[in-house]
């Protein structure tokens, strides 16, 4: 095996599962997704090395959908009610089908490298940020930023960024150092769709998106974002 898949992978973890093929940056295992409506539809399943899922549709000969996101695929096969594609995408094991969340192959799901392909599809138009906090420089109390569109997001970046923020440069209201921060029960709520009180998941965290990084600024981070992210 792929020493770099090795090291996440082992024998043991992937004997069991059906249709399993190694690349030279990749594992392909047979997965599938099933409609009330439409039935099984067939996929080939690709980990990289670099966390990046992709699904090669073959529900009909004519099917040229090759490089899905686990979401669009999900969405492809008609899969009826929510998107939970980690509960409804399922590996052959044992002559059953197990919902990925069941095997080690999400061990190796990173958002971040799975991010620059799905800028390009769905899920980036309805790719959420969290709210998060930066805290003054001043009174050290903290002030919540709601990331819902572009320019909230420059917003907290420009704030997160700068050495000396005080609270007077909250861009919602005028206040000062002497307004109360939120209570902590309160700041535990930061807007995740999934959960009201989640600590942090892949539907609320992103590492890195056009939302949220900027062409125009010259930052490490969205420096090494622009010249990584796929065109």
């Amino acid at each position: 095996m792929n020493t770099r898949l090795s090291n996440m992978f082992t024998e043991e973890e992937l004997k069991d599962i059906e249709g399993l093929k190694r690349g030279s940056d990749f594992i392909e295992v047979k997965c599938g997704c099933t409609s009330r409506k439409y039935g099984d539809t067939i996929g080939k399943l690709r980990v990289f090395t670099n966390g990046q899922f992709l699904i090669s549709c073959e529900c009909t000969p004519s099917c040229e959908e090759e490089k899905l996101t686990p979401y669009d695929f999900e969405k492809h096969s008609g899969k009826e009610g929510t998107r939970k594609w980690k509960n409804h995408i399922w590996v052959i094991m044992k002559n059953k089908k197990v919902p990925l969340w069941r095997t080690v192959l999400l061990k190796y799901y990173k958002h971040a490298s799975n991010g620059a392909n799905e800028l390009t599809s769905t899920l980036a138009k309805r790719l959420f940020h969290r709210d998060e906090f930066v805290r003054c420089s001043r009174c050290k109390k903290e002030r919540r930023f709601r990331l819902r569109t572009d320019e909230d997001c420059r917003r907290y970046h420009d704030a997160a960024k700068a050495r000396k923020w005080k609270c007077a440069n909250w861009p919602y209201d005028k206040i000062t150092c002497k307004v109360d921060e939120e209570r902590a029960s309160r700041k535990s709520c930061r807007g995740c769709p999934r959960s009201p009180s989640c600590k942090g998941c892949t539907t609320c965290v992103c590492f890195g998106c056009f939302k949220c990084r900027f062409l125009d600024c010259k930052c490490r981070t969205c420096v090494d974002f622009v010249q990584n992210a796929e065109p």
